[in-house]
């Protein structure tokens, strides 16, 4: 059952809260320990390098009519730059290049001019078109032009550039229609750049577009070399089938998705920077649930987006690298929220509801999360910046972070999960959030977590989210939030340092509330319906450290213990007035320092045993405590 803290009757004298304790007989007295620390706050770069200065050409000009040359010259022979760094400079003369076949045929371009002896080859005006498996080797610039591959369906097609510009006004500069499988290499120490003139015309039954527009697997391959996609009115890369990007420098700048896969995108030891209207990354198969999915190993992934970050409508696996993601200009143009508090917003029953979210404008009815996966998101890994209007990191399954570190500001909630957040063997700072962690169960077992949020600390609550895969900005409202919430929620905490600062509830447990181990700190508001723990069923510890403070009006401690429990209520107090429970021998047990105002000191450790008399002080008040 719930237990009422009730209020103070001397500003001298503590009143005590009963709770249950199960088997505190078997309690002793344990050496002094002192309160950790939460993390101390780190401050977070917002600002995200759009590289807008891409040397990216994205002029068409009118050229003669193309050349197709069968006799290229026979001292020609091409060879990798030998430069230490990617290079953007082109030769323009076939005859001055030393070609090895290394690569593959060569397809020389040159402006408005196409030279190549290869069979498998055919060129009109400025299309070129591959039609057949085998290996070739592309080098030079096309002013207004595309690449086709349009093979055997089983035909496997290798392509190297050496530094290539190809520019398109109305189409894919580069177009792979049909083969088995394209695996393109852009040489060490080299750069592709393809750019479209700012329209995509249909020229066949394919919606094209992207500047990169593949109907086939395909493998980008980039050592030391660099990618450079500019799209001002369509994606960068487009792959219908599955897409693997290995290593190299990817530049993008485009007015929708940077990179739009069908069925599975694979990221290992790349330096992506996009910048884009759309997601960042988004990867959404609608006839497949098996397919959707993003694997990331490794790289620096840096993105600014006008929708998502990192979206997959199947699941999210990251095992490592470094992340840097801007969604939808940032948390300060989340979706604006009531706090908690009567007369502000209070709970359902009360004036307003305190957890209604204001309504959206159309403009901002897009999803803008950090990192988001319609089925289960695993985190192994990385080092990770989120500045997000939306949710940073959000799953309409379950989330579980085994390592990496975080440092989050969002408009909206820090980690959302429909069903379960597992968190362990992480480092989180969450500086700015309407809920830090909401989810129907959320387990925190270890790691290092510090959240500052504008209403619930940790929220575990019944139903379903609204905000699905694809959804409007915010949403997260577990089919009507408090109003229509279930009761079998669960917030679980077996270990850790859990630092939370709320001005809702601290811990709001839909359900029930068990803590186990760790170290927990509640810093809530005085003020208002909010308070240090809410429960719906039980709420329990048997072990761990735990130190709240808060609001009178709606307090609860815990319903029952295996360690000693002081509740009590200390009148109003002001943010600053320092916490210390002494034990019998004058040994300090906890010492704390909120950072709100407080009117309910609750104090759990193993150290405290129940039947055993304390001395409290808070600010200048001082009291003798029989812990429960």
């Amino acid at each position: 059952m719930k237990r009422i803290i009730i209020p103070l009757i001397t500003s001298l004298i503590f009143v005590l809260l009963t709770v249950g304790c199960n088997d505190c007989s078997n309690h002793h007295v344990t050496d002094t320990g002192n309160a950790v620390d939460h993390p101390a706050d780190v401050e977070t770069e917002n600002n995200v390098d759009n590289h807008g200065n891409s040397p990216i050409n994205s002029e068409s000009t009118d050229t003669e009519e193309s050349i197709v040359e069968s006799d290229v010259p026979t001292n020609v022979e091409i060879l990798a730059p030998e430069t230490d760094a990617p290079s953007d400079e082109i030769p323009v003369d076939p005859s001055k290049l030393n070609y090895s076949t290394e690569y593959g045929e060569l397809i020389f371009l040159d402006s408005n001019k196409v030279y190549t002896k290869s069979k498998g080859v055919t060129v009109n005006g400025t299309t070129v078109v591959i039609s057949k498996a085998g290996s070739y080797f592309i080098i030079g610039e096309l002013t207004d032009g595309k690449i086709v591959v349009n093979a055997g369906k089983n035909d496997v097609v290798n392509i190297t550039f050496g530094t290539t510009k190809i520019t398109s006004s109305t189409s894919a500069p580069l177009y792979l229609l049909k083969a088995d499988m394209v695996n393109l290499t852009i040489l060490e120490n080299s750069s592709l750049t393809l750019t479209n003139g700012g329209k995509f015309v249909q020229s066949d039954d394919n919606n094209i577009d992207g500047v990169l527009f593949s109907k086939v697997d395909l493998q980008v391959k980039a050592t030391n070399a660099r990618l450079y996609l500019n799209s001002p009115s369509g994606n960068g890369i487009v792959a219908k089938d599955t897409l693997v990007l290995d290593g190299g420098y990817h530049y993008c700048v485009v007015s929708d998705h940077g990179l739009d896969v069908n069925d599975n995108i694979t990221v290992s030891g790349c330096t992506l920077n996009i910048t884009s209207g759309k997601d960042g990354i988004h990867v959404e198969n609608n006839n497949d649930t098996s397919l959707g999915n993003i694997i990331i190993s490794s790289g620096n992934i840096s993105i600014s987006s006008d929708g998502d970050g990192i979206s997959a409508s199947g699941t999210v696996n990251i095992k490592g690298g470094n992340f840097t993601l801007l969604t939808g200009g940032g948390h300060e143009n989340g979706k604006q929220h009531s706090s908690g508090g009567f007369g502000i917003g209070g709970r359902p029953g009360g004036q307003g509801g305190n957890n209604n979210r204001n309504q959206q404008t159309s403009d901002s009815d897009i999803s803008a999360k950090g990192i988001k996966s319609s089925g289960n998101m695993t985190v192994s890994g990385g080092t990770f910046i989120i500045d997000s209007a939306d949710d940073a990191v959000h799953s309409n399954a379950s989330i579980e972070i085994s390592g990496g570190k975080f440092e989050i500001s969002s408009g909206d909630d820090g980690f959302h999960a429909d069903d379960t957040l597992s968190l362990s063997n992480t480092e989180i700072i969450i500086n700015n959030c309407y809920e830090g962690l909401e989810a129907l169960h959320v387990k925190v077992s270890s790691g290092n977590i510090s959240l500052t949020a504008t209403d619930d600390g940790i929220n575990a609550a019944g139903g379903t989210d609204e905000s699905g895969y694809g959804g409007d900005r915010g949403g997260d409202r577990f089919g009507g939030m408090h109003g229509g919430r279930n009761s079998n929620g669960s917030v679980t905490i077996s270990g850790g340092n859990l630092y939370i600062n709320a001005s809702g509830d601290g811990i709001d447990a839909n359900g029930t509330l068990e803590i186990s181990g760790g170290y927990t700190m509640v810093c809530g508001p005085s003020s208002g319906d909010t308070t240090v723990l809410d429960y719906d069923k039980t709420g329990v510890i048997t072990g761990g450290t735990f130190i709240g403070s808060g609001g009178s009006m709606m307090a609860q401690t815990f319903s029952s213990s295996m360690q000693g429990v002081i509740a009590v209520s200390v009148g109003n107090q002001q943010a600053g007035a320092k916490i210390i429970l002494v034990d019998s021998a004058g040994n300090t047990v906890i010492e704390y320092t909120p950072e709100l105002d407080f009117s309910i000191v609750i104090l759990s450790d193993p150290k405290i045993i129940s039947g055993e008399s304390y001395t409290l002080y808070v600010g200048d008040l001082s009291g003798n405590i029989t812990a429960q």
